[in-house]
C-alpha cells in the first residue's frame, strides 16, 4: 500500500458558507465557497478544512475534534466568542498544560490548548 496522507478534514454542517467564515477568521486563510453545499479554507500551516451541507442536525458530541494551540486560551476564547463560538466549562489545567473546550457556531467541539 502506498503511503496515505490526510488531504482535508470535513465537517458536516447546515450552513457551509457561514461556518467556513468562522474557521477562516479563527485560523487564517481565505474562505472559498465551491457551491452552496461545499466550502473550504486552507489555514496557513495546516490541512484544508472543508464544510459540507447535510440534511440532519448535530445530535451528539463529535467523535473527533481539533486542538488549536494558542498562547492564551482565555483571550482566544474571548475572540472566538465574538465570532459566534460558545465556551463549554472553564479552563482545565494539568501537567500537560491548559485547555478550554469550545463549540463553533454549529456546535462542533474544539479546544484551545497550551503546553
Amino acid at each position: 500500500m502506498r503511503r496515505a496522507r490526510v488531504q482535508e478534514i470535513v465537517f458536516d454542517c447546515a450552513d457551509p458558507a457561514a461556518l467556513v467564515r468562522f474557521w477562516a477568521a479563527l485560523l487564517g486563510g481565505a474562505p472559498v465557497d465551491r457551491s452552496p453545499d461545499w466550502s473550504y479554507v486552507d489555514p496557513p500551516g495546516f490541512v484544508r478544512i472543508a464544510f459540507q451541507r447535510v440534511p440532519e442536525g448535530k445530535a451528539v458530541k463529535n467523535r473527533l475534534h481539533l486542538d488549536v494551540e494558542v498562547d492564551d486560551p482565555v483571550a482566544a476564547a474571548d475572540e472566538a466568542l465574538a465570532l459566534g463560538a460558545r465556551r463549554s466549562g472553564g479552563i482545565v489545567t494539568d501537567e500537560q498544560g491548559s485547555f478550554q473546550v469550545m463549540h463553533d457556531p454549529e456546535g462542533n467541539e474544539f479546544c484551545f490548548v497550551t503546553g
